[in-house]
């Protein structure tokens, strides 16, 4: 057997925790399974006397994480700090400046500066790797960069933020609203004590961008991507998705258009006889459209100890075997340069809410104002008659730009009987 792959981990939160307990627990397994045994050789953290359930006596332990990076006996850094800049990104460049590989599972940093990282790594021979980064547990990047290589993908989409998934579950189950159910989230640990990474969308389009590199073999753009929160969506919404045979769900959608990669982020309704209207609860799913493979679907628990800890150490056990693939997927030299097209080309249909004052007219100054942008109406749901009350009218368009969308919402928006911003959810027929 070849010798021990030596690692050195910054930051020991859960999932450092969690990298050193199943080292530990499988680390006989592991071994066989890549030729060589992974020694933990150094840690990085601030708090030497907090209890993280494992065992540390025989790692040299610094306080600075960064010169950890760069003087460690270490072949290997992984980088389990987090933020898209600080500490974290100069651990990752100093390791690669000392030609050593770096693991990590910080989307944050990948979104922003995974191009320039990528780039320094292969001028140096080492490896970058990020399976964690998106998905948890589930091996999204190598199923996209090696296991469906010889395809040609056109589309990316998923589920990719398990607080979101889980508050749009409950609202669903129980009628219950948006802040309500954020509260109970914060409660069992899944949603931060500040939320807004999660519920506005910020987490899933930091993924999002990593999984368009991967999948289209480009440089990673995330300020290419259009991001929608979750906050905005009613029970009342939900039902009436239920009515029309859809599910609410915060996706995440890469695809080539003949304007170029379109990036979005935000609320679809999705038809409920597909698969992942059915994905439920924290967890997580991606679906690829391949032209040879066709569509494959990959779920899993996107976050928690273990299946992130199961991610970096599949990428550790990958460095241990010398399998270091193109960062995504192609040399970087081959990365293909993309034009972003913007959302205002996107088209497809769309579900509107309004709240309107019930009194005659009020619906032909509505369908005038989609008449004039050209946009046609598949169906139309009012229930009952409360003359000069507020009621809701919903509407389902057939498939339209949304720019020609967004000039009759502004329209519509500005009518006197309209007395809420028109509430507006694409729909996504997967």
């Amino acid at each position: 057997m070849k010798p021990p792959l030596k690692i050195a981990i910054a930051g020991l939160g859960t999932v450092g925790a969690g990298v050193l307990k199943l080292i530990a627990a499988n680390g006989d397994l592991i071994a066989k399974r890549c030729g060589r045994p992974l020694f933990v050789v150094a840690v990085g953290a601030r708090d030497r006397g907090k209890d993280r359930g494992v065992a540390l006596g025989a790692v040299k332990w610094y306080d600075d994480a960064e010169r950890m990076a760069e003087e460690a006996d270490a072949e290997v850094v992984v980088e389990l700090i987090g933020g898209a800049d600080g500490i974290a990104k100069r651990i990752c460049e100093a390791a690669i400046a000392r030609g050593r590989h770096v693991v990590t599972a910080n989307k944050a940093l990948l979104a922003n500066h995974g191009t320039a990282l990528a780039r320094a790594a292969e001028a140096k021979g080492v490896a970058l790797c990020y399976e964690a980064s998106v998905a948890g547990g589930i091996p999204i990047v190598k199923a996209l960069r090696e296991g469906l290589g010889a395809n040609r993908l056109s589309r990316i989409y998923g589920i990719l933020n398990g607080t979101c998934n889980y508050i749009l579950t409950v609202m669903r189950k129980t009628g219950r609203v948006f802040e309500d159910v954020l509260a109970e989230a914060q409660k069992l640990g899944y949603a931060e004590a500040d939320p807004g990474l999660d519920v506005d969308g910020i987490d899933a389009a930091h993924k999002l961008a990593i999984l368009a590199g991967v999948a289209f073999g480009t440089e990673i753009r995330f300020d290419a991507v259009h991001v929608e929160g979750i906050r905005h969506v009613s029970p009342l919404d939900i039902e009436y998705a239920k009515e029309l045979g859809y599910r609410i769900k915060l996706l995440g959608i890469a695809r080539l258009t003949e304007h170029g990669l379109e990036q979005r982020v935000h609320p679809c309704m999705v038809p409920v006889e597909t698969p992942i209207a059915h994905v439920e609860d924290v967890f997580n799913a991606v679906v690829a459209d391949g032209n040879f493979v066709g569509n494959a679907v990959f779920e899993g628990r996107g976050a928690g100890a273990g299946p992130t800890a199961s991610a970096v150490v599949a990428d550790l056990m990958d460095i241990a075997r010398g399998d270091r693939p193109p960062t995504f997927g192609v040399p970087m030299g081959d990365l293909a340069v993309l034009p972003t097209s913007p959302m205002e080309r996107h088209r497809g249909a769309y579900y509107i809410r309004l709240m309107v004052v019930d009194r005659p007219g009020v619906i032909a100054d509505v369908t005038a104002a989609l008449r004039d942008e050209q946009v046609s109406l598949e169906s139309m749901l009012q229930r009952g008659r409360r003359p000069g009350e507020m009621v809701p009218v919903v509407l389902v368009t057939h498939p339209t730009e949304e720019a020609a969308m967004n000039r009759a919402l502004r329209r519509i928006g500005g009518l006197g009987s309209v007395l809420e911003s028109p509430r507006v959810i694409r729909i996504e027929e997967l």
